[in-house]
This record gives structure tokens, C-alpha cells and sequence, in this order.
């Protein structure tokens, strides 16, 4: 399997253009890239320090994973990116406890 690293790397270099940091792009750039090129759409998301927002986008079709920073300037940096993603099935409560 290709490793989304550095195709998407190289994607992202293309879209952000001279003087923007190698592996940032506008979001929408960045994903549509992720779900034309790696079929991956959003997974889980969420905000670190209230400022950033979080995002995992995933693909079972394909098991690569994106992992993107975006900020509130709509600024998107990819993170982290990999392979073998999968979803862990939630645990239930163990009895009498609240869940």
C-alpha cells in the first residue's frame, strides 16, 4: 500500500505555495485531496485550547489516516498520517456502574 505520507506531503507543498510551512494548506485544499485521493472523511474531531480544532479524517476503504491542525484563520496542517486505521468498539459499563 502507498504510504499517505509523502504523496500527500508533496500535495500540500504544491497548494501552499512559497513561504507557507510545508505540510499547512488552506482545509478545503487539504481535504478534498483526502477524500478524492485516500477516500478518507471525517472521523472524530474536537478543539485543543479552544483555538485549534482537531480533526481525524479516516478511510476504512483504503486504512489510511490523516491527522490535521486547523486554526481559526482556516490554516490546516497535517499532523500526522499513516495506515492500518481502524475503529475501536466502544466498552460497555461494567454493570451498576453509570455510563
Amino acid at each position: 500500500m502507498l504510504n499517505p505520507v509523502t504523496p500527500l506531503a508533496a500535495a500540500v507543498v504544491a497548494v501552499a505555495g512559497t513561504g507557507a510551512a510545508a505540510n499547512c494548506a488552506p482545509r478545503e485544499a487539504i481535504v478534498e485531496r483526502l477524500a478524492a485521493v485516500y477516500a478518507e472523511s471525517l472521523t472524530a474531531r474536537g478543539l485543543q485550547t479552544g483555538e485549534l480544532l482537531l480533526e481525524v479524517w479516516a478511510s476504512a476503504e483504503t486504512g489510511t489516516f490523516t491527522v490535521l491542525m486547523t486554526s481559526t484563520n482556516g490554516v490546516s496542517c497535517v499532523v500526522a498520517a499513516g495506515t492500518d486505521f481502524f475503529l475501536e468498539a466502544a466498552k460497555a459499563a461494567p454493570e451498576g456502574v453509570a455510563g
